[in-house]
């Protein structure tokens, strides 16, 4: 980028620094995304020139994490060994990569495991990047974007279906759009271990585990039934494989049908032990978890009426590749869920400006001193939070604080993983009222260093503003030193204001539980 651009990109920033915007960046020359599946770990990296991606490299390893889960839901010391050990080499790829440039998710198992957050401390070390666990649903989303991609665009309504080792989603959707979105808990580890148990096989096993899958998709079946799409697209590696078995004996012609289905169903169940089948076009890493993924498939077809399903390249690593570019070229799904919800829930959105906009004029005295003021991804998060602050009112005005942070934190947002709604739902909990640091604990690392001080400036612009009329503020000077905070109004404006001077001595007292001190003049 030469020297021009840069200014004008400069100006551009300062901009939608105080209208509340992300501010653009130059972008990333290689970007990569990690998908660490509960049966396998992916990893793609393109190069990323004028907006236009290219791949140039894939990785994948069958960790199967899902089979280290004990009974407890924890997961075992040797497969997060197997896990890290894949992930070391995985990092050695990507760990000149800048900030923002790479996404890594992990799901079902890691959304399961008690003991996941130790587990990612030492899996975020070995990738040199941040891992962040999203919901089944948010997974559907951007495997559906993933497909999405790698198909020609056309106004058919499409089923997408993907097979995990602990989960399968289910998505309809048409062109870059999913309608419906759903996530199973069942995935070919899972059922594997389960109903095929060191590998034996029966057709009494079978006939269970086919009975299982369709009990799981009965609350659906008339959602995603065969007459609300025109076309069932499959995305995993089990759809694939059993697409390439059925191709290669001849039993379909055309990736995966229901009467190559019933033959291949009906050959599996003549043996004993999945040592014994002899399936060509079938990998030999793929045969321990290949009953279990059948039987969903063999469940999905009947319940849901499918005669045929094409198999598509794309799938939630590339999903997440095309989400990471919305990020750097400031279009992010999270900023349109959030102005959803703001609809959703009746917000005063011209108050909602106020505060955003008190607030970047405190962050932009702070940043000299402190990184985070000046931090993208901060300032992000309290635009968000000075948007969604107020939803709990359309609950009830009492406690609606509380209300806010349990919608974000519970509420199925797209584009956010587990960590961003359990930030955002912290600093909503604690914008009012008594402040207390306790609840910022749990918060992975850096947030939960960075995020009371977040807090507190939301706090003093909602108090700022707690009258809620258009007159601007006077221009005041605020102070961050260690814990406490200095702000000075212009000569007398406050004694013009009594009930803000009662308020702030109010919010004085508030903070004071969480070892802040404010002073006001």
């Amino acid at each position: 980028m030469d020297t021009k651009s840069r200014v004008i990109l400069s100006d551009i920033n300062t901009l939608r620094r105080q209208i509340g915007y992300p501010v653009q960046n130059t972008p990333p020359e290689f970007v990569a995304a990690v998908d660490l599946g509960s049966n396998s770990f992916h990893m793609i990296v393109c190069s990323l020139k004028n907006g236009k991606l290219q791949t140039i490299d894939r990785l994948k390893e069958m960790v199967r994490l899902a089979s280290g889960l004990d009974a407890e839901q924890m997961l075992d010391e040797k497969t997060q060994l197997k896990a890290l050990a894949c992930l070391e080499r995985f990092g050695q790829r990507i760990h000149n990569f800048p900030e923002g440039s790479v996404r890594i998710v992990g799901t079902n198992t890691l959304r399961m495991a008690k003991n996941a957050s130790q587990f990612l401390i030492k899996a975020e070390q070995a990738l040199g990047h941040p891992i962040h666990i999203i919901s089944g649903i948010e997974e559907a989303r951007l495997i559906y974007a993933g497909v999405a991609h790698s198909l020609s665009s056309n106004a058919n309504l499409r089923l997408v279906m993907d097979i995990g080792g602990g989960s399968t989603e289910y998505i309809i959707g048409t062109n870059d759009t999913p309608q419906a979105k759903e996530s199973l808990h069942m995935g070919c580890v899972s059922m594997s271990n389960i109903f095929f148990k060191d590998g034996f096989l029966s057709k009494t096993a079978f006939d269970n585990a086919t009975l299982y899958a369709e009990q799981k998709l009965e609350p659906f079946q008339n959602t995603f039934n065969r007459k609300n799409w025109d076309e069932a697209i499959g995305s995993s590696g089990s759809l694939r494989s059993i697409a390439k078995v059925l191709q290669a004996t001849n039993w379909s012609n055309n990736g995966i049908t229901k009467q190559g289905l019933e033959i291949l169903v009906a050959h599996l169940n003549q043996y004993h032990h999945i040592d014994e089948l002899n399936l060509p076009g079938l990998d030999a890493d793929r045969l321990p978890v290949f009953a279990g993924g059948l039987a969903i498939v063999y469940a999905t077809f009947k319940t849901l009426n499918i005669e045929q399903m094409t198999i598509s390249d794309g799938a939630l690593r590339e999903g997440l590749i095309q989400d990471l570019l919305g990020r750097i070229y400031n279009q992010d799904m999270r900023s349109e869920t959030v102005q959803a919800v703001c609809k959703r829930y009746h917000i005063d959105t011209d108050h909602s400006k106020r505060i955003k906009k008190c607030i970047h004029i405190m962050l932009s005295q702070l940043s000299a001193n402190y990184a985070w003021a000046n931090d993208e991804n901060c300032v992000q998060y309290l635009n968000w939070a000075a948007d969604l602050h107020e939803i709990g009112i359309d609950i009830a005005h009492s406690q609606y604080h509380k209300h806010s942070a349990y919608i974000i934190g519970n509420a199925d947002l797209a584009g956010f993983s587990q960590q961003d709604q359990l930030l955002l739902a912290a600093i909503l909990r604690s914008h009012r009222r008594k402040l207390s640091k306790t609840i910022f604990n749990e918060l992975p690392s850096p947030w939960n260093i960075q995020a009371p001080y977040l807090t507190l400036i939301l706090r003093l612009a909602v108090v700022l503003h707690r009258n809620r009329i258009k007159q601007e503020l006077p221009l005041f000077e605020i102070q961050l030193i260690n814990s406490k905070i200095t702000l000075k109004f212009p000569e007398t404006w406050l004694d013009s204001f009594p009930l803000t001077r009662a308020d702030l001595n109010l919010e004085a007292d508030y903070i004071k539980a969480a070892g802040f001190k404010l002073e006001f003049s």
